[in-house]
């Protein structure tokens, strides 16, 4: 392993980016329903459906250009990549801003959906100047960040958005040029020349890189497995919990913003302290089964709510689930060598990209066939409880490909399964 003390420091600006880039991410979502409404003229059903194609394109996005950002960080370095997808996205924000039409709208989606699948090239920085562990608390950082994110956005795109609908994109817009500006001073790269290698069009999509990483170590494939099912039940929060709060619940944007800021909240309290403290004394295994527990409570919780402060508590339960992705990423991580932890990231980030195409249409034609005067069953829960079913499917791959890695390299875990 190359020495990754002189670029610790560098961490923090990584974190900066993560967290500005889903800062300007959380600024938009409470608005994005009363946008399409504008363009399209729909009611607000309608107007789900139509988030959930763009989140489907965004995905689609992400699952073809994952493989190719990550490869290329492998082969430039990560902090050229970063800069330029934090440039571009500055770009893009101020596009969907001026959109006069839906499809302006439409092409934004898919420019961002490019732009961010960067975060393979964030995390694979990380994995370059943390010892491997200590990624699953490094990973939970990331975390913070994207829950701090998720604290202050939501909230300020709440309070911009009852003043005009497109003051939010301009306000994500110059957090993402700010943020570029900052990263062009002070990131420092992290991955070493000895440890690049060159870069191969061919191979830069999810099949090739998960059949040579697989050569490193079959358990890729659980662990890739695992987080793409995870992916696919979290993805409900960002595709159809605004519309799921409005219908269930009669949420104003307001509240909306102010309920996903205190997801946020949670998050980032769960992850960036919650994580370091239960961590030692739970274990990865047993963190990612109380993950799994939060998720299907909370979306029990969900569906029984009545009052808007019983909604509260479905989100502190729901918390918990922070404990799930950053041990089943430290895990993976350790199963493949510094060359190949962008290609790893990548992977990662274009099969989890799959469930994102999946998620958001099921979970909004879900909502609109158990929601409103035409509904199967009046559920407007059932998106929560299908993400909890699916939430079990990623506790039993990850056991399957824990189980294997321990035994192809129980030296490497013995540290992280002795906590």
């Amino acid at each position: 392993m190359p020495d990754i003390k002189p670029h610790r420091a560098s961490f923090g600006i990584v974190f900066a980016i993560v967290m500005i880039d889903m800062l300007g991410f959380g600024i938009i979502t409470p608005v994005l329903p009363g946008l399409i409404i504008d363009l399209t003229h729909v009611d607000i059903g309608t107007a789900a459906e139509y988030a959930g194609w763009l989140g489907a394109g965004y995905a689609a996005m992400q699952f073809v250009f994952a493989p190719v950002i990550g490869n290329l960080s492998d082969r430039f370095g990560r902090r050229p990549v970063l800069l330029a997808a934090v440039f571009l996205l500055g770009l893009d924000y101020l596009l969907q801003a001026m959109a006069p039409h839906f499809w302006w709208l439409v092409a934004g989606r898919l420019i961002a959906g490019i732009t961010g699948a960067s975060f393979s090239a964030a995390y694979a920085y990380i994995a370059d100047v943390t010892p491997p562990e200590k990624r699953a608390a490094s990973f939970g950082l990331m975390g913070l960040a994207f829950g701090f994110g998720f604290v202050v956005g939501p909230a300020l795109g709440g309070l911009l958005g009852s003043v005009d609908a497109r003051l939010p994109f301009y306000a994500a817009a110059g957090l993402a040029l700010t943020n570029f500006t900052f990263g062009l001073i002070f990131l420092k790269e992290s991955l070493s020349l000895e440890n690049r290698r060159p870069f191969n069009w061919r191979k830069a999509n999810a099949i090739s890189s998960l059949r040579a990483l697989r050569g490193q170590s079959p358990t890729v494939l659980w662990f890739v497995a695992a987080l793409g099912t995870w992916q696919l039940a979290h993805v409900v929060y960002p595709s159809v919990w605004p519309y799921f709060a409005i219908a269930a619940y009669g949420f104003s944007v307001r509240d909306v913003g102010l309920a996903l800021a205190m997801v946020g909240f949670s998050s980032a309290l769960v992850q960036g302290l919650g994580l370091r403290i239960a961590l030692p004394k739970l274990g990865e295994q047993r963190a990612v089964v109380l993950g799994v527990f939060g998720l299907c409570a909370s979306a029990v919780l969900y569906t029984l709510a009545r009052e808007h402060w019983q909604v509260y508590v479905a989100i502190a339960v729901g918390a918990l689930q922070g404990f799930v992705q950053p041990p089943i990423s430290a895990y993976n991580s350790r199963a493949v060598d510094a060359r190949s932890q962008g290609e790893l990231q990548g992977a990662v980030q274009s099969i989890g990209s799959i469930a994102a195409i999946i998620g958001p249409p099921m979970y909004t034609q879900a909502l609109a066939r158990f929601s409103g005067p035409d509904a199967i069953i009046d559920l407007p829960g059932m998106p929560m409880l299908l993400s909890a079913g699916i939430s079990v499917i990623t506790l039993v791959l990850f056991w399957k490909g824990a189980s294997l890695l321990k035994q192809e390299k129980p030296d490497q875990l013995s540290s992280s399964t002795s906590q």
